[in-house]
């Protein structure tokens, strides 16, 4: 979706959406790994039907992980990925249908942000290798010491795009671990496994939606099919709630804002690049036996429950006293839509509207109150009624002078509270003295006596105002040295939206244009209504228009959405989609022309190009009020698709027989076909027949939850998991047994292809009476190791009952707990 903020604000404001995954572990014994048997119940108590993976999602963090040493080649890439998917299937346990999705060419409303993105992954990647050469040299001449730089070919993630080989060897691997597990793995068999490579048009996860809205129209469909969606985009929070499936879940990794990254000079742990000093690297245990080994936590997995979500959005969005009937979910959609106003892939936000700010929740308040007049919903099915959008849009622009006044009060509040904190840091540390004077254990010393405490915390007091900076007269005309300034230079900022005449300086300043020109303000304005249009058909019903985009850099005004409800009629019909290659050409820069063709390369770097315009060099980042680049707006030049297409004509016969993989869309063989529906077939946004709504979760407490300080997920969907407590002797005994210095495998193992999956003595399920694991649920853990070592031991108790039930034997609980302790403690 495109808004980082949402997934934090939405977590925060609905807490009990969220609970933590529970993973079993596999065992190794003498020397051999024992896999999970994922045949068995799901360890979450709960059973999903269908897992899909939007696989650009794990792609992505296993090619070039932020928080460990990346793979040193594509077969560790692949072993990786493989290592996830097995991860993520260990923990859902699908029974009916895998599906995994790879983005293949996107629309050319998508395009436009790939593009962005592409282009500044290139631009950083110089920038870096600017930053590092000047650091490196800057130490050197200090007399610092750096480990040689190693002379490696950098992984370029723009690799990860339709057309390119990469993606096509991936593809080909994925067809590999698919046949081998549905061959070997019990937990595999009797599943529908569906890929949809990169050859197949469309972005993973709408590719998906597309998959389940066919389901959904099928005269055969479960309408009480459980969904679980792997993927970290908040857009599939939106995609979930549009389906209407009462029982969809979405897994992702837990959210770990400022996880602490290697220096990419030294690589050791604990500053930036631009703080490097150049410093010895510490030894990594006591002989440094650790020193090719980094210490990494291993991700934990949350589920959102979308189930909740709507117990929490009914409560919200209920209205009493309407001139028309309430439809729950007709309001959930209307929610979905008005949440695009606050960002998505496709369309700029709108100036006044900000998630940090609580857009949202302005929106919903305004919705509330404006919806009584509109005489009925803002969308159904995926089409918009554009009258009803207006008034929204006119209540959000009566407001948007206050609402740009009160964010300049907020941020000139939150520097001066920034400014003060820094002061308070800066001052010296103040040492009391005499009796109070902290004193060494086990010292000697004996502290002087006080005569009088009052006059000596006088005394201390004086002493630390006199260490306080001074602003009085003697220091009056004195500069003050640039190092010791508490105000970082801000970004210039020449609209001031918090200053009468914004909207002049908005237009002038983004679009070149007087805001008096009517004309062009409302071509900007109809471009965004179609953009409004084209989204939520988009997310409800499939891509209306595979050549239409956004053509402007920035937003327009809530207030200039005036007179809107004609301004869009239909999109045109029969587009098609690029071909990879020609997606490449549109989203590259000439830094990853290796990816294509030597002919077509040249595209983007002969200055006689036709269209070498669309390749520039260097670009200005606007900051758009904004603190970081990365927030900031790319002011890239946009494709133009017919000169794009006409240059491209002279260098198609220029592809070699070895290159199909870039100019075709569908190559490999196709063992599923979706069901086929009549051009224009709506499909239904409704709760299908004979759905059974899942129980209420929520309890009165929950409501309040947010407000009551730090909030953890609970463990599993059980909220009354039974609990378990250890005293201080059972953490005696597990620190005992758990040796931290043991070397540890490596990031990436070296293990043969998943054809070894079952090299060990595997042992599927006998079937026979089996038992439930021991609910184990521990609000606060001492450590995340140890939190880990509990759920191995809870897994061992489940084997050790299963081991009971299969043999007929049954242990007295006692004897069992003693045998228990005992093995813990062998």
């Amino acid at each position: 979706m495109g808004v980082p903020a949402f997934f934090r604000w939405l977590s925060r404001k609905y807490a009990s959406i969220i609970v933590h995954c529970v993973e079993e572990k596999s065992k190794e014994c003498n020397g051999v790994r024992i896999p999970v048997d994922t045949s068995k119940p799901n360890p979450n108590e709960v059973e999903f039907d269908n897992l899909y993976l939007d696989m650009n999602g794990i792609i992505h963090p296993c090619t070039h992980p932020e928080d460990k040493p990346a793979p040193k080649n594509e077969d560790e890439m692949m072993v990786a990925i493989f290592e996830y998917i097995d991860r993520l299937f260990n923990i859902v346990r699908p029974r009916r249908v895998l599906y995994m999705a790879i983005d293949g060419v996107a629309p050319r409303a998508k395009m436009n942000q790939q593009r962005s993105r592409r282009f500044r992954a290139s631009k950083e990647g110089v920038e870096l290798q600017e930053e590092k050469k000047k650091v490196r040299e800057e130490i050197y001449q200090r007399g610092g010491y750096l480990p040689p730089d190693e002379i490696k070919e950098r992984f370029d993630s723009n690799c990860i795009t339709p057309g390119t080989e990469f993606m096509d060897n991936l593809a080909k691997c994925l067809r590999y671990y698919i046949a081998e597990r549905l061959s070997n793995d019990p937990g595999w068999r009797n599943l529908t496994v569906v890929l949809s490579d990169a050859s197949v048009p469309g972005e993973g996860e709408h590719k998906i939606m597309d998959f389940i809205r066919r389901q959904r129209a099928q005269p055969n469909h479960d309408p009480n099919t459980h969904h679980c969606l792997c993927g970290a985009d908040a857009d599939l929070i939106m995609l979930g709630l549009a389906t209407h499936e009462p029982n969809f879940t979405i897994i992702r990794e837990e959210f770990k804002p400022n996880k602490p990254r290697p220096c990419a000079l030294c690589g050791q742990m604990g500053h930036e690049i631009k703080d490097c000093q150049g410093l010895a690297r510490e030894k990594q245990g006591e002989h440094d036996q650790f020193a090719d080994s980094v210490p990494v936590s291993e991700q934990e997995f949350i589920f959102i429950r979308l189930s909740v979500l709507r117990e929490y959005l009914e409560r919200e969005l209920t209205m009493a006293s309407l001139p028309f009937p309430f439809n729950f979910e007709r309001s959930v959609d209307d929610w979905v839509f008005m949440c695009f106003f606050v960002g998505n892939d496709f369309l700029p936000h709108l100036p006044s509207l900000e998630i940090r700010e609580g857009a949202i929740d302005r929106l919903v308040a305004i919705y509330k109150d404006v919806v009584h007049k509109t005489g009925g919903y803002l969308t159904e099915n995926g089409f918009v009624h554009l009258e009803r959008v207006e008034m929204i849009m006119q209540a959000v622009g009566v407001a948007e002078d206050n609402i740009f006044k009160k964010r300049k009060e907020d941020d000139e509040a939150f520097k001066r509270r920034m400014k003060e904190k820094k002061k308070r840091l800066k001052r010296p540390a103040f040492l009391p003295t005499g009796q109070f004077a902290p004193q060494a254990l086990g010292g000697r010393a004996i502290p002087q006596p006080i005569q009088n405490a009052r006059h000596t915390a006088f005394d201390m007091r004086m002493q630390g105002m006199d260490q306080r900076p001074s602003d009085g007269p003697g220091t009056r005309g004195e500069k003050r040295k640039a190092e010791d300034s508490d105000s970082e230079p801000e970004p210039e900022d020449n609209v001031r939206l918090w200053e009468d005449g914004w909207k002049q300086r908005y237009y002038k300043t983004k679009f070149d244009v007087d805001a008096s020109d009517e004309t062009f303000r409302r071509k900007v304005v109809k471009s965004y209504v179609e953009g409004l249009c084209w989204v939520l058909r988009y997310y409800y019903q499939g891509c209306a228009s595979w050549k239409w985009y956004f053509p402007f850099h920035y937003a327009p005004f809530a207030s200039d959405f005036k007179d809107i409800k004609g301004m869009f009629m239909e999109f045109e019909t029969g587009t098609k989609p690029f071909k990879p290659l020609e997606q490449l050409m549109g989203v590259f820069p000439a830094a990853s022309g290796n990816f294509l063709p030597t002919t077509w390369r040249a595209l983007m770097t002969n200055p006689d190009s036709s269209i070498i315009d669309f390749y520039p060099e260097d670009f200005a980042i606007d900051l758009n009020g904004k603190k970081y680049a990365w927030q900031g707006v790319a002011l890239l030049p946009f494709v133009d698709e017919r000169r794009l297409r006409a240059a491209l004509e002279e260098v198609y016969p220029d592809l070699t027989p070895e290159e199909p993989f870039l100019s075709l869309h569908f190559m490999c063989m196709i063992k599923f076909k979706d069901p086929q529906y009549e051009e224009g077939f709506v499909f239904k946004a409704v709760i299908l027949p004979g759905a059974k709504i899942p129980s209420k979760v929520l309890k009165p407490s929950d409501w309040e939850k947010s407000n009551r300080g730090p909030w953890k997920p609970q463990l599993g969907f059980n909220p009354n998991r039974q609990q378990v407590h250890l005293d201080q002797s059972a953490f005696r005994a597990l620190s005992h047994n758990m040796n931290r210095d043991r070397p540890r495998d490596g990031l990436y193992s070296n293990a043969p292809p998943p054809g070894n999956y079952h090299g060990g003595p595997y042992r599927p399920s006998h079937g026979g009476p089996s038992h439930g694991p021991i609910n184990a649920h521990v609000p606060h853990f001492p450590s995340k190791f140890l939190s880990s070592h509990l759920k191995e031991l809870n897994t061992q108790v489940l084997t050790a009952q299963e081991g009971c039930a299969q043999t007929g034997t049954w242990i007295p609980i006692g004897l069992f707990l003693c045998i228990l302790f005992f093995c813990v403690l062998s």
